[in-house]
């Protein structure tokens, strides 16, 4: 058996490291500073120093960002820091040291939805980014994306009775109400028809940063959440599609001096006219930009997917779905500045 080499193990690591967003991440981000916003979480004092003490706060933290990270489940996520070195590199962890299983980390989950921290839970590391120069710049981009849900197969009269907010007689069994989601709703997008919910975004158009976001549920329409998801910006401009052209938010926006930009929105036996479509091309050279950030959940987070019950779980998962996007996009402005140099 050839003997190791005295170089050989950082040779290894050096490689790795190029290629390793987790290592990417513990370069840039200072992990610290969430701490006390998620002291929170542990207000119950301990009866006596006996037993296993919990697990650190930013190690779940570090373990729920790795599981949005790579989209993958519970149980994967604890298999994957078993078996990955590089996971286990991330998170500080030695090969003899204790590993969180699948249910502390669904029930450290449960803890930020118990206590609303999925808003408030990125509020250090906002200042981080901003600290590094990616203060929101060159106006906002508005845009929503349906975030799909397992469908339920409920009669239409169930479906009257939740839409009433009642509960049907078929939901009193225990196994059948576990099953059921109450709170997610039905909709249709021209031939499309859509389950589950929506996340409404503002990034900015200089770094495409998600500056800004909300959720709720499937069925509603766009254009009524443009004023909850404004954020800051160095410019007034402001882009969306023509889903938000309505003329309350038009009033809003003049009244907050914002320029609007939202597309021109044809109607049916009237489209738009030939001076009207270049206009809404121009804009759409701008706003495309938000699709890049819906493509990148797509296709490097796992898609917009989620098997949750419930819209207060499931905008807790959006909302670290959104911020390991702010995260990950954090590393690529990181790289694009050390190529100019």
């Amino acid at each position: 058996m050839p003997q190791l080499g005295f170089f050989d193990l950082d040779e290894r690591y050096a490689k790795l490291n190029e290629r390793d967003p987790p290592v990417k991440l513990n370069r840039i981000i200072d992990w610290e500073a969430f701490r006390e916003a998620r002291s929170v979480l542990r207000t119950k004092p301990s009866k006596s120093q006996a037993g296993r003490k919990p697990y650190d706060l930013v190690l779940m933290f570090k373990i729920l960002v790795l599981r949005h990270l790579y989209n993958v489940s519970d149980d994967d996520i604890e298999y994957q820091i078993r078996d990955r070195h590089s996971f286990c590199r991330f998170l500080g962890r030695d090969l003899e040291d204790k590993i969180p299983d699948a249910k502390t980390i669904g029930l450290f989950r449960e803890q930020l939805t118990r206590h609303e921290r999925h808003k408030t839970l990125f509020e250090r590391f906002d200042q981080q980014w901003v600290s590094k120069g990616c203060r929101a710049r060159k106006g906002r981009i508005i845009d929503a994306s349906f975030v799909e849900a397992p469908r339920q197969r409920n009669s239409r009269e169930e479906n009257v009775q939740i839409k009433a907010g009642e509960t049907p007689e078929r939901f009193a069994n225990p196994s059948v109400r576990a099953q059921k989601d109450t709170q997610t709703r039905w909709t249709k997008q021209r031939q499309d028809t859509h389950f589950g919910d929506k996340n409404h975004i503002s990034v900015d158009h200089k770094h495409k940063m998600l500056r800004a976001y909300a959720v709720t549920s499937a069925e509603v329409h766009d254009g009524q959440k443009l004023l909850d998801v404004l954020s800051e910006n160095t410019s007034r401009a402001l882009w969306a599609d023509s889903a938000y052209r309505r003329q309350a938010n038009e009033e809003a926006l003049a009244a907050l001096s914002l320029r609007s930009h939202i597309h021109q929105k044809g109607r049916r036996n009237k489209p738009l006219s030939e001076a009207q479509q270049p206009v809404n091309t121009g804009k759409s050279r701008v706003r495309v930009r938000v699709e890049h950030v819906f493509g990148a959940m797509t296709n490097e987070q796992g898609g917009l997917y989620f098997r949750m019950m419930g819209l207060t779980r499931t905008a807790t998962r959006i909302g670290l779905m959104n911020r390991v996007y702010n995260m990950r996009r954090l590393v690529q402005i990181n790289r694009l500045r050390a190529s100019d140099v």
